[in-house]
């Protein structure tokens, strides 16, 4: 029974140990420009997690691109323009505003919009009062006596 404990606590231990993605920078600003920009690009297969964050592969692969890049000495914008020529806007958590970004927040909207202003209107005609007039008054009492003979004949 202690071999085993002591088997599973040196598992443990060598878990703990284990350090994924080790990387060396030449300098701490390219560590933290490293770091920033890991966790501003989004992973393109996940979708919903940062580079830094994902486990795929191509996340992996990002990274390690950003770290060439950094170490190339290319600045914050520079990689991210790299990455969204190469990847698209996707890539990037706060894309630019855009003709094509800027249809897909004002269309919605300018819809709700419109269809407001078109049950307004549609109300406002459905609410018109008709002005009943003295020849539609004897028009009705004219109908009304014949509607009388033809029931007692």
């Amino acid at each position: 029974m202690r071999l085993f404990l002591l088997t599973l606590s040196l598992f443990i231990s060598l878990a703990a140990f284990a350090q994924q993605d080790r990387y060396q920078f030449d300098s701490t600003e390219q560590a933290i420009r490293f770091e920033e920009l890991t966790k501003e690009l989004r992973c393109p297969k996940c979708q919903n997690q940062n580079i830094a964050d994902s486990d795929a592969v191509v996340a992996k692969d990002l990274r390690e691109r950003v770290l060439a890049l950094v170490k190339d000495g290319k600045s914050k914008d520079e990689v991210i323009d790299y990455m969204i020529d190469r990847y698209g806007y996707f890539v990037h958590y706060d894309p630019p505003v855009t003709p094509a970004t800027l249809i897909l927040w004002v269309l919605p909207v300018l819809i709700v919009i419109i269809g407001f202003g078109f049950i307004v209107i549609r109300q406002r005609k459905a609410s018109v009062k008709q002005t009943w007039s003295d020849a539609d008054e004897v028009m009705l009492n004219k109908l009304i006596k014949q509607n009388k003979r033809q029931e007692q004949s």
